[in-house]
Order: structure tokens, then C-alpha cells, then sequence
């Protein structure tokens, strides 16, 4: 195996520094491996996205602990700041799990995916993320929401839902709306890897009144001040990217699918030159798979894929990670890094973090390994 699958050598499973040890500031980035915070312990925020508020970068994500336990929600979505985006202060639980057996986010839920998006109108900073309830699997595919008047927090968990209930997408066919169809789709579980079995059931209709499906997911704001929520539906199958209310804080009735029966799963969106690109990925769980990439001219598509961004050793399998987020660099020109993890279900918190740059190309985009690298990269050349 190449070095970036190596486990780290240091003490407590390769996640903190020497008892006492501070941490040396950092001016590269080096991907897979440990990466101390300012109090010298791995950054924890798996599965994470980044805003960017008033010169300050933050970084949200789920806190993971030990052992497999850590793949459900012990702790909460933990918050880190940034100037430069090598060094990272620990901010704390921006959001923690409840003791309260009857909330939707008792410990022991599952919490995955955390965005943080600030509305300018609301001053309001609003959160949203998979929500799987506890004791039931990944078979609730929720969406909640939270707020708070401040970066770091502390959020208040506001509610969950499934989105759009009662309401068609707006490039729905016909054929989906069909009674009958709707009846034989209605009970029907599938799981989330490719199953030909379910392209016969109609999973959006069966789905119609009590909401869609609602896994994994981003958020993204557009130049207009629109927001939108870009989730796995339908068994996971279909893409799903619904318009979100002025507040950000539910649908707005506006949405389409995408993608239908490719299983694309781990979304992340950015905006360049007045095209849309996504990164996403496959369905195989814990395990890595080639990722996905497509481009529109509107956000409503139509969407055209792009294939695998990633090229060399590894490029088949990610690089041994999963898309989460895609990072716009703020002071630099046409800069985005795409953020991805990789996952440690056998102990949770040593999941790593694979952050590269992304070579815009008229094919659509371009990803290349790097040991070690710089913002340096998106300077002229």
C-alpha cells in the first residue's frame, strides 16, 4: 500500500502528538495523513463542509469516537476555525447530541454530512444534515435542521423531515404520478447498493405524501442568495436537488431529480464561470469507488456526467476516500479544493482527510494525488 492508506505510528491510534507536544504550524497540506488541530489531536469532522464568514474559514463535521461505536452520534457535529486553511482551532460541539430519549437527536442517532450555510437576510447561521433515528437503522433517510447566531455556535436543533412531501418535482414524467404504480412501489425496502430489482417500482410516487428519502447530502448557495439541498433519494438511487425557503430553513417546493437508478451518493457542488460541477460517488459503503462528476449550465440541470475526475494510482478507487465538500479558496483566482474522506468504520475517529486542488479543463475537471502541496498551486503559473 501506498502511504496514504498507512495508519499513523503515534500515540493513540496515530490522532494526537506526544502528551504536552504543541503542535507546529502547518503551511501544506498533506493528504491522509494525522492532522493536528492547535491543541495537537486529529482534526475531527468527518464527512464535512466548510464556510467561509467575515475573513474566518469554518469547518464542520461529525465528531467521531473510538471503535465502531463512532459511526453513530456519541458527541455531536464538532466546528474548527481557520485563517489560512493548513491550521485549524478547535471550536468545540457546535451542535451536540441530546440525553433526552424522546429527541430526534438522542446520543446514539446517526448524524452525518453537517453543512452550515449563513443567511444574510435572517443573520442567521443554519445547519443542515442526515438524520438517521436511533434504533432504526438507515431506514428514517431524514433531513434536520439547526440554527445559531453564531459560527461556532452552539446550534439549536430546530426539527427533521422528510422534504417535499406532497409535492412533483418539476421535471417529473407522467408515468410517476400513475395511481397504480405508486400502490406496487408502496412498502417496498431496497438496499443501497445497485439493485436492478427496484427500476420497476416507482419509489418517488410511493414516497409522494410522507416525503422523499433523504441520505446523504450538501448544501449550496447560489450568487442570487438561493440555497439548495442536494440529497440521495429514492432508496438512494436518484439525486435529488430541491430549492430551500428565503430562511433556509425548509423546502420551497421546488425541486427536481437527477441521475435516476446511477446510485450517486456523497454530493458536492461548486459554481465556476456560470457552470454547475458536482463530484459524487457510488454506492458500496465504507468502501471506496471511482467517483463521479457532471456539469450543468443551470442548477435545474439538464446535468451532463463528466466520468471520474480523479487520474492516477488509485484514481479507480478515489484515492481510497469519498467526496464531501467542495472548498472555494477565498484571495485566489478560479481555486477550489475537493474535499474527501476516508473512512475508518472499524475506528471511527481515525478517518482520514483527503483535500486536493481541482484542474478545471474543457473535458470538465481534473484531480491528481499529492503527497504534499501548497495554495502555491493556484497562482500563475
Amino acid at each position: 500500500m501506498k502511504k496514504r492508506f498507512r495508519l499513523g505510528a503515534a500515540i493513540g491510534f496515530g490522532l494526537s502528538l506526544v502528551a504536552g507536544q504543541v503542535a507546529q504550524a502547518a503551511d501544506s497540506f498533506k493528504p491522509g495523513e494525522v492532522w493536528p488541530d492547535d491543541k495537537g489531536v486529529h482534526i475531527n469532522a468527518h464527512g464535512g463542509g466548510v464556510l467561509f464568514h467575515e475573513g474566518t474559514y469554518y469547518w464542520y463535521g461529525e465528531h467521531k469516537i473510538e471503535g465502531t461505536a463512532g459511526n453513530r452520534a456519541e458527541v455531536g457535529v464538532h466546528v474548527y476555525s481557520s485563517k489560512d486553511l493548513y491550521n485549524w482551532k478547535d471550536e468545540g460541539i457546535a451542535l451536540a447530541v441530546s440525553d433526552d430519549p424522546e429527541s430526534e437527536i438522542v446520543k446514539g442517532c446517526i448524524i452525518e454530512r453537517p453543512k452550515v450555510i449563513y443567511n444574510e437576510t435572517t443573520k442567521k447561521f443554519v445547519m443542515w444534515f442526515h438524520l438517521e433515528l436511533k434504533g432504526q437503522g438507515y431506514s428514517a433517510a431524514r433531513s434536520g435542521v439547526a440554527v445559531a447566531d453564531n459560527p461556532t455556535g452552539p446550534f439549536t436543533y430546530v426539527r427533521s423531515m422528510r422534504p417535499n412531501a406532497g409535492v412533483w418535482p418539476v421535471n417529473v414524467t407522467e408515468d410517476l404520478k400513475d395511481p397504480e404504480s405508486i400502490a406496487k412501489a408502496k412498502g417496498k425496502y431496497f438496499g443501497g447498493g445497485v439493485d436492478e430489482n427496484q427500476k420497476q417500482y416507482n419509489v418517488l410516487g410511493a414516497d409522494f405524501e410522507g416525503g422523499q428519502m433523504a441520505r446523504d447530502m450538501t448544501l449550496f448557495v447560489d450568487d442570487d442568495g438561493a440555497a439548495y439541498h442536494l440529497y440521495s433519494s429514492e432508496h438512494n438511487a436518484t439525486l435529488h436537488i430541491s430549492k430551500l425557503t428565503p430562511d433556509y430553513l425548509d423546502h420551497a417546493g421546488e425541486y427536481a431529480r437527477f441521475f435516476p437508478h446511477r446510485w450517486m451518493e456523497a454530493p458536492a457542488i461548486c459554481k465556476r464561470d456560470g457552470k454547475y460541477y458536482i463530484i459524487a460517488s457510488g454506492c458500496t459503503g465504507w468502501a471506496p469507488n471511482a467517483a463521479r462528476s457532471a456539469v450543468a449550465d443551470s442548477i435545474f440541470g439538464p446535468w451532463k456526467e463528466l466520468g471520474n475526475p480523479c487520474v492516477g494510482e488509485n484514481a479507480e478507487i478515489t484515492f481510497g476516500g469519498q467526496s464531501t465538500f467542495i472548498l472555494p479558496v477565498q484571495g485566489k483566482d478560479d481555486a477550489y479544493i475537493a474535499m474527501f474522506d476516508q473512512w475508518r468504520p472499524n475506528n471511527a475517529i481515525d478517518g482520514r482527510y483527503v483535500w486536493l486542488p481541482i484542474e478545471f479543463t474543457d473535458e470538465g475537471m481534473k484531480i491528481e494525488w499529492r503527497d504534499e502541496w501548497s495554495l502555491d498551486v493556484f497562482d500563475p503559473k
